[in-house]
């Protein structure tokens, strides 16, 4: 993996794009419909939205992205792994660098929604966000409660 990078990248460009789409298409696979909560390419070229992709060369094989909610909080969007590059450690790779922009940026928490329990397509993805320090808590903005979901928040210590 000599050749493994994490940059911004723009959802709306074609490779980047067939991976959101097969983000979402798994979603459709594992999740009830009213549960989806995966953001479309489209919707991630919003403004408050930052976004990255992990990519050996030229090739992605990974993407994550924050999304702004105001008041010191952002929500993790769209981490995903393509398939042929899944267990090699890429979701945390991504993970980590949301983490560190997040506290480069100011923000105090991060929050995420992923499948619950009820869900076992989500176990690896909840094993994840806990190892990471992500602890469940109530609905976060813009949710409701929903028993397919379960709601994590990682706060983030000021730097220095």
């Amino acid at each position: 993996m000599s050749g493994i990078s994490i940059r911004p990248a723009d959802p709306g460009a074609p490779d980047i794009r067939a991976m959101i789409e097969a983000h979402l298409a798994h979603s459709l696979e594992t999740t009830p419909i009213d549960s989806i909560h995966a953001m479309p390419a489209d919707a991630l070229q919003s403004p408050d939205v930052r976004f990255w992709a992990l990519c050996d060369g030229d090739t992605p094989l990974a993407c994550g992205a924050l999304k702004d909610l105001g008041n010191g909080l952002a929500e993790v969007k769209s981490v995903h792994v393509i398939a042929a590059a899944r267990r090699r450690g890429l979701a945390r790779r991504i993970m980590t660098l949301l983490e560190s922009e997040a506290r480069n940026s100011g923000y105090t928490a991060l929050v995420r929604v992923t499948g619950s329990e009820l869900l076992p397509a989500f176990d690896a993805a909840r094993a994840l966000y806990g190892s990471l320090g992500y602890v469940p808590c109530d609905p976060i903005p813009g949710y409701g409660p929903d028993p397919n979901s379960v709601f994590l928040r990682l706060e983030l210590a000021p730097l220095g």
